[in-house]
């Protein structure tokens, strides 16, 4: 079985609000929501994997000491199993826009289980929530 290491991030802003980005129609849960972030590539850290996607993702930079691990999930999926490390980060440089044109939004933690998200991101909501 194939498996997937993906490093997501929880940007909170100084309200306490959490940054979502919304899934490409054309793509697989397209219009579900979710933490920015991608697949670990080879030889290459999950920190180093956030830093690269929340560049490529939203244009924003940050540093691997700002990247506070928080939790991670297990899921799996037809033909591969999914392996989410959540990071939660506080402060960047630059504003997130949203490079592949998806819509984001920035949320209150409260309202997580409100947004439909892929079945990997589901079991990080309560911890983070509760964590916030």
């Amino acid at each position: 079985m194939n498996i997937d290491l993906a490093s997501v991030v929880a940007l909170v802003d100084t309200d306490g609000r959490v940054l979502l980005a919304r899934r490409p129609a054309d793509k697989s849960f397209g219009g579900f929501w979710e933490f920015p972030g991608g697949k670990v590539e080879p030889n290459e850290t999950p920190e180093n994997a956030a830093l690269r996607e929340l560049k490529e993702e939203l244009g924003i930079d940050t540093w691997s000491n700002c990247l506070a691990p928080l939790t991670f999930a297990s899921h799996e999926y037809d033909g591969f199993h999914q392996i989410l490390l959540l990071f939660v980060c506080r402060k960047w440089h630059g504003i997130p826009f949203p490079m592949e044109g998806n819509e984001l939004k920035w949320i209150h933690p409260k309202d997580l289980s409100k947004y439909p998200m892929p079945p990997a991101n589901k079991g990080m909501m309560a911890i983070l929530r509760d964590w916030l």
